[in-house]
């Protein structure tokens, strides 16, 4: 236990991070196929370690946890299903000293063991702006605001939505002009911004793929959230594997997105998502809608063969006319010249 006790601004050892993991998700499943000290979480980490240092700023005047304990015990009663008014009472029981601020400590502390446990931002973010999306939880277990949010029947019609091969991140990134923005915030997957042109992707598939039957997220959203990744990061296809390998240590993204696998035909159909089903119906349309702006934008955009294959045709025309042109001048302008020059002779 010496292990979790430690300050929440001290640097993680083994120990609590084995501690913190059986506490949040268990065993660690085996389609990670590493060991608990080397599974590829250490986005997750880096993002554990931020948020236990932001939410102690000012000197910890805002939560009332210190230690990772603190963090576990929290934990502990979200996966109850307690009600927040039950783990408010019980964090206030706790409570040594009056405070002025007693409810800002009690749910900011809430709040920061629910965001660590599901990498979720929840409540109001009180100093500065994110951004980022954020969960409203005011009452009633977290699974209650979690069904709430995610589970809504989606709007959208899908009729000619067709999720392509050719519908993936790294085309959305050189055919439509989408910059491709990591975050590690679920709510905001999916999410388009600044006039269509950026794109947020919760990338930790390894904490995704941690979830397990006994989850406090909704049925199956990991595991449809694991298919996105698929569906815009084909493990099998080359270029976005090359463009991954990349990108992964410039952005700091999660290893996993490797190895999301792909999807076959029948499970690229829109029907086959739920959850994400609006967001990705928007993003295709963002993608479909998009015309190639320069040259590289041009070559990539094989959307339509016989559209590309003319272009191309027209251009190579075009540059062996103007090249053949060129040459017809110089030879006229050498031939004028040797007349000019024979004549002066």
């Amino acid at each position: 236990m010496a292990s979790v006790a430690a300050s929440l601004l001290e640097p993680l050892s083994a120990s609590t991070k084995s501690a913190v993991i059986d506490a949040f998700w268990g065993p660690i499943p085996a389609r990670l196929s590493r060991s608990c000290d080397d599974c590829q979480l250490e986005q997750f980490w880096e993002f554990y370690t931020k948020e236990c240092e932001h939410a102690l700023h000012d000197g910890g005047r805002h939560v009332f946890v210190r230690t990772h304990q603190d963090i576990l015990d929290i934990v502990a009663l979200l996966k109850k299903q307690r009600s927040r008014d039950e783990i408010r009472d019980f964090l206030r029981w706790k409570l040594t000293n009056v405070y002025p601020n007693e409810d800002e400590l009690l749910d900011c502390s809430i709040d920061l063991a629910a965001g660590l446990l599901l990498m979720i931002d929840f409540g109001h973010l009180h100093y500065g702006f994110s951004g980022r999306l954020r969960l409203n939880w005011t009452k009633g277990p977290l699974k209650d605001c979690l069904e709430r949010h995610f589970c809504e029947a989606p709007v959208l019609g899908h009729q000619g939505v067709k999720l392509q091969r050719v519908f993936n991140a790294l085309n959305l990134q050189r055919i439509a002009g989408v910059d491709i923005i990591p975050t590690d915030n679920l709510a905001d997957h999916l999410r388009l911004t600044d006039d269509d042109t950026k794109l947020y992707i919760f990338h930790h598939a390894s904490v995704l793929k941690c979830q397990s039957a006994s989850s406090i997220l909704p049925a199956d959203l990991a595991e449809e959230t694991l298919r996105t990744l698929a569906l815009l990061f084909p493990q099998t296809d080359t270029p976005t594997r090359k463009w991954l390998r990349r990108v992964i240590p410039m952005l700091s993204l999660d290893p996993q997105l490797l190895l999301c696998g792909h999807l076959k035909t029948d499970d690229r159909q829109i029907e086959n998502f739920t959850y994400w089903h609006d967001r990705l119906v928007v993003l295709k349309q963002v993608f479909d809608e998009a015309t190639p702006q320069n040259m590289s934008q041009w070559w990539h955009d094989r959307r339509n063969g016989v559209q590309w294959y003319t272009f191309w045709v027209a251009i190579t025309v075009l540059g062996l006319t103007l090249l053949f042109g060129l040459i017809q001048s110089v030879e006229g302008a050498m031939q004028v010249y040797g007349t000019f020059y024979s004549g002066a002779k």
